[in-house]
This record gives C-alpha cells, structure tokens and sequence, in this order.
C-alpha cells in the first residue's frame, strides 16, 4: 500500500492501519462500534464541538475493510440499503385530498422528528410515496413533518449532511480543500422533500421551505451544538424542474456530473442533477471560510 492515504479527511498511514488490527485482535469480544469509538478517542477524534465523530469513523473502517487492509467483526445490523421500503411498521395515517388555498391551512406547523414521536409515521411517508423510498440516517440530520392547522400531516423534509466534494457548489463559496474540511459540518443537505400525493395546494412547497430554512439552524444548535450556515439540495433533471426551489429563492449553481461519491473509475453513471444552495444568513459566506 501507499505511505498514506486520506479517507474521511484523515491521513491514514500504514501504522495507524497496524494499529487497527491489533485494537481488533487483542479485544476480540468488541464490536463495530466499540472499536469505532475507542478510535475516536485514541485519536482525539471529535467534532470542534466536542462530539465524537464516530459515524466518520466506521466509514472510514468500512472503506479500510473493502480495500482489504482489515476485517472488521461481522456487522450486527444490515446493510443500510437493506432498511429501503423493509421491515418498517406502517403507521396508520388518513389520505384524504386536501385541495384548497394555502390561507386555509394556516397556521402550518413543522414538528422535528424524534425516536419518541412521529418517527413511525415518517418513515411511512417515505417509503410509500417518496420515489427514493425510506433508509437509513447516518451522521447529523434532522427529520421534520408539516402539519395544518388542524393537525393533518402535509409533508416530510430530511436533512442531512453535505456532499463531500461537488464543484459548482465548492465554487459558489469561494473554498479551498481545507477550507471545505474544516468547514463542510455549516452545511446541510436536503435529502428527501415529500409533499404528500393527497396534499394540492398552490405555493404550499415554497411555503414550507421557507418556514424550515427559518428554523433549521436553531433546530440544528439545540442538536448538535453548531449552526447551519447553508443548505443545499440536488434536483434530479428529468424527474423534477425544480419550481418549489426556485419559487423559495434557493440558488442555480450548476449540474452533477453524473457520477457517485465511490466512482473511482468514472464507470458508474448515475442521473444528472441541478444544484441548489440557499443561504441561511447574509454573512453566511465570511463564516464558511473562516
């Protein structure tokens, strides 16, 4: 192997990778995360807000495992695409039209989502009518629910982290490598946007992404100790145009190219996507690239 490689924005070396395997073998009774978090602390691993980054850490054992440097314990859980569409417990829920003017729902409430309340009932939503289906959440994001005024249930919205590397996006902030590192927690991804098939109500979509932007880094502080400075979101052309966006004045700023975070080879053709960030402050700019 190389002297040393980067993965998850850490430089690896061939005796950090030595010293994985013999973290593994002297305590044969751990598991994944055991080894993960004891890694973060021998490393001083954390987050400048002091959280531990242990979901960075099993993906960076992951990647070390599948290039056939270590073999980790057998996982105690599937794969996180096995969870798609499977073994969820749908929750009851009443699909009714409600097709009327925006006014009439007001004052529309968003709900964070929570292991203690609505979690059932999103994971529902996602998996019967959201085209991508329902996985998994892995590392710092957020779940929320819209409901009317009269407590029906009108969309989903899922954040979660920022792509690594996306050159429109890199370009727009102004940001080098490092800086990009450092910096990339300030920015969240919205992964999943579901008005409900049932809900048809001129503006509503405009509405509600303006109502979560003005909430989501607080929601975001009271989580996980930091704001959010910048959200962004990838449109899939061809499928969507992208109207809800652009109604809420988030920013164009450009195309994917078609390709995966893991495409090595430039072999793995995926749908190309428009790119759109919207700004959570007026400064939001200085304070990515401090």
């Amino acid at each position: 192997m190389q002297k040393e490689m980067v993965i998850q924005g850490r430089n690896i070396s061939i005796k950090n990778i030595q010293f994985i395997h013999e973290l593994i073998e002297k305590n044969p009774s751990w598991k994944r995360t055991r080894i993960s978090k004891e890694l973060c602390k021998k490393w001083n691993w954390y987050t400048p807000y002091g959280q531990m980054k242990d979901m960075a850490c099993r993906t960076l054992l992951l990647k070390l495992e599948r290039s056939g440097y270590i073999t980790l314990p057998p996982s105690q859980n599937p794969k996180i695409n096995s969870y798609r569409n499977k073994d969820i417990q749908y929750a009851l829920h009443t699909s009714d039209t409600i097709q009327t003017e925006l006014k009439a729902l007001l004052p529309i409430h968003l709900e964070v989502v929570s292991e203690k309340q609505h979690l059932d009932l999103f994971k529902t939503f996602l998996s019967l009518y959201h085209y991508l289906g329902y996985c998994g959440t892995v590392g710092e994001n957020l779940k929320y629910l819209a409901f009317d005024s009269r407590g029906n249930p009108l969309a989903c919205f899922l954040f979660g982290s920022a792509a690594w590397k996306v050159e429109p996006r890199d370009s727009f902030v102004g940001w080098d490598a490092k800086t990009r590192k450092r910096n990339l927690a300030f920015i969240t991804n919205n992964m999943r946007f579901l008005l409900l098939p049932w809900v048809r109500v001129k503006h509503l979509a405009s509405h509600l992404l303006g109502k979560v932007a003005g909430r989501i880094s607080d929601d975001w502080i009271e989580k996980y100790k930091h704001p959010i400075h910048l959200l962004e979101t990838f449109v899939e052309q061809g499928r969507f145009s992208g109207t809800s966006y652009k109604a809420a004045n988030w920013i164009y700023v450009g195309q994917t190219k078609g390709r995966t975070r893991n495409d090595r080879h430039t072999s793995i053709h995926v749908p190309i996507k428009d790119i759109y960030l919207y700004p959570l402050s007026k400064t939001y700019i200085e304070k990515l690239l401090s």
